[in-house]
């Protein structure tokens, strides 16, 4: 007789406040459920406007009496991946039930956290200015010029449900290997995975101040981060319009977004379909659709349109759909039934304006099955706005240029990938597609942590990446010297 797996204990999870090294009640708290039964898994602590005041100022007292030199950095930053490797199994469990991403989601966002943090241990010891010329300028011939690179102070981190671990380890980690100090604001639907990696920092050694951790709802907690002057950068991921709204509240302090999209993979004639089929499948429907790369808009060459679509519902009829605690399950429930239900709307308003559903559609609670769309146009909200779902509309096209012209007929420019066997073909893709990241052979959401990662246009400003992001976290000064 088969003995069925035993349930999993159920979770009693708490998110407290951090300022200055002190786990805090907040003025209330706020139940957190599991994303796919609905069972309330914990609480996190709201913060009042005095603690988020009082986070900052601690982040602020830290970084100016507590410096920590280059060795310092990378030895605590080593040692939180090594953290992050002990908790492996808690944090996919706390993962899956906060967000309901299966657990071969979970897992390796786990592990894409522990490289973030490693990566930037490495570039913390390799930042560096450059030297300039200036003895090459008539009359000083006597002179040397070089920058560094100096730490901006307090760093504000602001994050996205949709990868609540490695999110905010690509705030933390390149703000600490630069030599800043950090305020994150946790997202009030996740908070769990922030919190086991503050545990993290101050167990790997890093000075109590150093990080602080704030939640509640963003409109409120971010308004009070941006009102206080003493945060020097920010660096937020989430929507485009929260984004805007924060750029414009921060006036000339620096800042970071990694905002909305609507990601376009392009299949043409030549491509390797064998290849193309897996990685467009996963790019629409992993962890649900929600990540601002999948892809929502696929353009394929009409040659092969008839046969890339059978072969791709096919695919995509065959994703295991369920619990995401199941090790064969591909996607799991969207962040809420309600979200699941607007995107659910979107496909049916297509529909009734003459798109065809080729699979999927259906809804059960916050569980969107998978769903292709054909007959789409341009009008439609599924085409033109970001649905943030599994959800993939099909366009057909006959010539580069004229989808090229496509892709970039929207207001954002996140990422874009092309199958084709054509150089000349990919390099006119690369050189015009109006978008900071272009795949070749890989689909829209194909991303490896170390890479720069940029948007143009409505999907963001500057650049993540430990490497890059910790470029935009510092100052380049000048010195000079007279012989």
């Amino acid at each position: 007789m088969t003995v069925p797996p035993a349930a999993p204990a159920p979770l009693d999870l708490r998110a407290r406040l951090l300022i200055g090294g002190v786990w805090t009640d907040g003025i209330e708290t706020f139940p957190v459920h599991d994303k796919f039964t609905g069972e309330i898994i914990g609480c996190a602590d709201r913060a009042s406007r005095d603690q988020v005041r009082a986070a900052v100022a601690a982040a602020q007292a830290s970084f100016e009496s507590t410096p920590l030199d280059a060795t310092e950095r990378y030895a605590i930053l080593r040692r939180v991946g090594d953290g992050l490797e002990a908790r492996r199994e808690e944090l996919v469990r706390v993962l899956t039930a906060e967000t309901g991403f299966p657990v071969s989601d979970t897992r390796n966002e786990v592990t894409r956290a522990i490289q973030t943090f490693l990566i930037a241990a490495e570039e913390g010891k390799r930042l560096v200015g450059e030297v300039v010329p200036i003895e090459a300028a008539p009359g000083s011939a006597h002179r040397m010029g070089f920058t560094i690179r100096v730490p901006r102070g307090v760093v504000c981190g602001i994050t996205s449900f949709n990868a609540p671990l490695n999110f905010v380890a690509h705030k933390a980690a390149p703000a600490l290997a630069s030599g800043n100090t950090v305020v994150l604001k946790a997202p009030q639907a996740t908070p769990f995975s922030a919190a086991i990696l503050c545990e993290i920092l101050l167990a790997a050694g890093l000075p109590p101040g150093h990080v602080n951790l704030v939640q509640g709802p963003g409109s409120e907690i971010g308004r009070w981060l941006v009102d206080d002057p003493r945060v020097r950068f920010y660096t937020f991921t989430g929507s485009t319009s929260v984004g805007k709204q924060l750029q414009k509240s921060v006036g000339l302090r620096p800042i970071a977004v990694e905002l909305g999209s609507i990601a376009a993979t392009i299949v043409c004639a030549d491509a390797d379909l064998d290849r193309a089929l897996p990685r467009v499948v996963n790019s629409a429907f992993r962890r649900a659709g929600q990540a601002c790369t999948s892809t929502q808009r696929l353009f394929v060459q009409r040659p092969v349109l008839d046969a890339f679509v059978a072969r791709l519902a096919a695919a995509t009829a065959a994703v295991v759909v369920g619990d995401p605690r199941e090790p064969a399950t591909v996607l799991g429930p969207m962040i809420s039934a309600e979200e699941a239900a607007r995107a659910e709307a979107w496909v049916a308003e297509a529909v009734a304006a003459g798109a065809r559903l080729v699979t999927g559609g259906r809804r059960r609670g916050a569980i969107l099955e998978p769903t292709i769309l054909i007959d789409v146009n341009r009008d439609m909200k599924v085409l033109c706005e970001e649905i943030f779902a599994p959800v993939m509309s099909v366009v057909p096209f006959d010539t580069l240029d004229e989808v090229i012209a496509a892709v970039n007929s929207t207001e954002f420019g996140l990422a874009a990938g092309i199958f084709t066997r054509d150089v000349t073909t990919a390099f006119t893709a690369a050189r015009r597609l109006h978008v900071g990241v272009v795949h070749i052979n890989e689909s829209s959401t194909s991303r490896v942590d170390l890479m720069p990662f940029t948007g143009v246009k409505d999907s963001g400003l500057g650049r993540e990446g430990p490497k890059y992001a910790m470029h935009e976290m510092t100052e380049e000064r000048l010195v000079t010297l007279s012989l």
